[in-house]
């Protein structure tokens, strides 16, 4: 019998919303739109469930193949979303997004928003949280994803530059402190 923990359901949605940073992302929605054009919301939001659900089976046995550890891939992605963060904190840019004609999956879907900093929190989720939890986590993600590709260009006018570089530096502090919670457990300090 599959057993759904509201608190543990509630803590997985949090962390991947703050990872996933959808809010954070859509000032690069929105200028990924104007240089291709429409955007599909619906195709890039089954294609964030259908690689973060097949990432949370496999990931460990596709570490397992490489020879990789979950404690040392964590730490790895520790790393990554700490870079990630000190992007939306500092306003830099480390990682450099590609794009094409296909943008609704590349580079919008993956590496976006399913990218290597949510997958490696993916493979951290699984050693702390109830797979079912973390399912669950992941679908409501991915509802809020399609809403707010869905949504956008209301966004846009809604946040204002202002308000969605708020947004964007808040959820970076929140990615910093998860990422020194990850360092921090799998390197037991």
């Amino acid at each position: 019998m599959l057993a759904f923990d509201p608190k543990q359901i509630l803590s997985v949605t949090m962390i991947l919303f703050a990872i996933i940073d959808i809010l954070g992302a859509i000032p690069i929605i929105i200028d990924l739109r104007q240089r291709v054009g429409h955007i599909e919301s619906e195709k890039a939001s089954i294609a964030v469930l259908v690689l973060m659900v097949i990432f949370l089976f496999v990931g460990e046995e596709l570490l397992n193949v490489i020879g990789l550890d979950i404690p040392s891939f964590a730490i790895a992605g520790s790393l990554v979303i700490f870079i990630i963060a000190m992007e939306m904190i500092l306003g830099i840019k480390v990682f450099k997004e590609e794009v094409s004609s296909t943008a609704s999956i590349v580079p919008l879907a993956f590496p976006l928003i399913a990218g290597a900093g949510t997958m490696t929190t993916l493979l951290s989720l699984k050693s702390q949280y109830q797979t079912p939890n973390i399912i669950v986590g992941i679908v409501l993600n991915t509802m809020f994803v399609y809403l707010v590709l869905k949504n956008v260009k209301y966004l846009e006018r809604l946040f204002g530059q202002t308000g969605i570089s708020i947004l964007r530096k808040a959820f970076g502090i929140i990615l910093l402190a998860i990422a020194i919670k990850l360092f921090r457990n799998n390197t037991h300090l």
